[in-house]
């Protein structure tokens, strides 16, 4: 492994004049000497944004479940997001690695980093940081073209869907992220965001953590007018059924127990866009449903 890793170092050093630099969602200043070329995306969520960026043709190295778009799955894996294979990565040689903020070992992104390979920080927290994530990595791979137009395209659907919903009844709203233990997410969580968007009221909003852990009592006392659920899977909607039990509750006495494929709501990608959709399809239909 150690050989390998050393290899690295041989990369060529990082020149001043000419460099392309972008601030990360560290408010880290990285700077290249030229456009990346061999990048690795550290997760999902990053491997999705660089392709929307334009680079997925520079992308050599992913991390599992990178199953978006379908070509980065055919892209060697290097462990996952919260273990590394290093020696996998090192033999790919990047010339720019993307972390994501939260998710990564910090030991190991310090090791690479150490190694004289660049690394940029992203997690997107809200709408204008997906965009603005589309765009600086479209600057440090040289593809601005596709990179903008994408980062307006969502943009613009986005304030589509915020103009359509600006005067929509409120709905009240749980949103489950996870069942064991069942937890939840506030209104600074980018899906909290969504849910606003709509025209929903997320009933554990105020709670102070982004994810936080609640239990059923705390549902059935809120009592939303319906409950939305990724499930695990794109097509499982195994959680929504468990809340079937507890005929009291409004979101089941109106039948507003809604499934939403994970993948479109969960990581802060431009699929973000079709995921809001859905969820404010769903809360048209509660509205309906009075």
């Amino acid at each position: 492994m150690m050989s390998a890793l050393l290899g690295l170092c041989a990369l060529p050093a990082w020149a001043s004049d000419g460099e392309i630099c972008a601030v990360d969602d560290r408010d880290r200043e990285v700077c290249l000497a030229a456009p990346a070329k061999r990048i690795a995306a550290l997760s999902p969520g990053a491997t999705e944004l660089v392709y929307a960026a334009g680079a997925g043709e520079q992308v050599v190295a992913v991390v599992s479940y990178s199953d978006f778009p379908p070509e980065a799955k055919e892209v060697p894996s290097v462990g996952s997001h919260t273990r590394l294979d290093l020696e996998a990565l090192a033999t790919l040689r990047p010339d720019l690695v993307i972390g994501w903020t939260t998710g990564n070992p910090a030991e190991q992104m310090e090791t690479i980093e150490a190694l004289g390979v660049p690394v940029f920080y992203i997690e997107p927290r809200d709408f204008e940081g997906v965009a603005s994530a589309i765009e600086r990595l479209a600057q440090l791979a040289d593809t601005q073209q596709e990179g903008i137009r994408a980062a307006e395209d969502f943009r613009q659907g986005i304030a589509e869907l915020a103009a359509t919903f600006k005067d929509a009844e409120p709905v009240e709203v749980f949103y489950q992220v996870w069942d064991e233990p069942l937890m939840t997410i506030n209104d600074e969580h980018f899906i909290g965001k969504v849910l606003t968007l709509c025209g929903g009221g997320n009933v554990f909003g105020d709670l102070s953590r982004l994810v936080p852990r609640i239990d059923d009592e705390a549902v059935l006392a809120a009592n939303p007018e319906a409950i939305l659920a990724g499930g695990m899977g794109e097509e499982n909607r195994d959680w929504l059924t468990h809340w079937e039990q507890y005929s009291n509750l409004q979101a089941v006495q109106n039948d507003n127990l809604f499934f939403v494929p994970p993948s479109l709501i969960q990581r802060p990608t431009p699929r973000l866009l079709e995921g809001s959709r859905l969820f404010c399809e769903k809360l048209e239909v509660a509205r309906e449903r009075r």
